[in-house]
């Protein structure tokens, strides 16, 4: 059903030694190279934080395409474009202005992974205090025209915006709906399966109610391993989202010690009608309970590497 099932990131310290094996630098292996074995996507997150470098992402592709030919990238907008800088208050009608160079370097970045093909989709994450209001729907229309060349998909966490006319809105400007796992505190927004457009998405956040909004360490957030009942909710969620759409991208967020893999091959091999799963042999033996029934554990390592120094 073209689903593409992957993690949010690669590049984790916490991996090492639980989804890398120790050795991975020293062998010349690239990690996305050693994970494009076991999912078929990796939404990128370093370019919400800065840009993606041209000659990176097109080694990105090559190197992953030379695993697996069917892989996919999905990316984060940049910043600037959705959230307040930090220690500034939200501006009293909503605008952010983000400089002509800052916005040459996030298309330069997105293109050399779009001008290989691999390109998914580009979320536009907004956070939970940005809500539904008269500024702030002019701010995003205007935004999602500015970036229209890209399959865009938006993420709103704030339930303001679970309403029928933004959805249609999204379904005419050929924009995609993120559908996110999230404790259900407050005005967040709860589980949902729409889709608006060619692409289909969902983000599975953990349900860390209590470090949710309390600790300011993101590894506490994210520090959640869902139960197989709560993925098999989510599988029927995505067998109904990737019904109506092209390419439907399940990512997990939930990264802290490998988590996030560890449910992506859940459901990976859940959707695949409980036909095992290729698991890296390391992970499988963190987490033996959740993996060593539903994998076939891998401990080579791919033949064709392109080292990124």
């Amino acid at each position: 059903m073209n689903i593409f099932i992957g993690t949010a990131g690669f590049s984790y310290k916490d991996w090492e030694g639980v989804v890398y094996p120790p050795d991975l630098k020293k062998r010349k292996i690239h990690p996305l190279e050693y994970l494009a074995e076991f999912v078929d996507v990796c939404e990128i997150n370093t370019s919400f934080y800065g840009h993606i470098k041209p000659r990176i992402g097109k080694q990105w592709c090559e190197m992953t395409a030379a695993v697996n030919s069917d892989f996919q990238f999905t990316a984060k907008l940049f910043q600037g474009f959705t959230h307040v800088p930090r220690g500034m208050n939200a501006p009293v009608q909503f605008n952010l202005t983000v400089s002509a160079e800052e916005e040459k370097l996030a298309r330069e970045g997105l293109d050399s992974i779009a001008q290989e093909g691999r390109l998914g989709a580009v979320l536009v994450q907004f956070p939970i205090s940005f809500k539904n209001a008269d500024d702030t729907r002019d701010y995003l229309f205007a935004l999602i025209k500015k970036f229209k060349i890209y399959p865009l998909v938006l993420e709103i966490r704030h339930s303001s915006w679970n309403d029928p006319d933004i959805l249609a809105r999204l379904a005419e400007a050929g924009v995609g709906f993120c559908n996110i796992d999230q404790p259900r505190l407050g005005a967040s927004l709860r589980g949902t399966q729409h889709v608006t457009a060619p692409v289909g998405y969902v983000r599975l956040h953990g349900r860390n109610y209590k470090e949710w909004f309390q600790s300011d360490n993101r590894n506490d957030r994210y520090n959640y391993l869902y139960k197989p009942q709560e993925l098999e909710a989510w599988k029927d969620k995505t067998v109904q989202i990737a019904k109506q759409a092209s390419k439907t991208y399940v990512i997990a967020n939930n990264h802290y010690k490998g988590k996030a893999l560890v449910n992506s091959l859940q459901l990976k091999e859940m959707l695949a009608g409980n036909k095992k799963v290729k698991a890296p042999k390391m992970l499988v033996e963190n987490y033996p309970a959740e993996l060593q029934a539903i994998s076939e554990p891998i401990s080579h390592f791919p033949e064709k590497r392109i080292f990124l120094d």
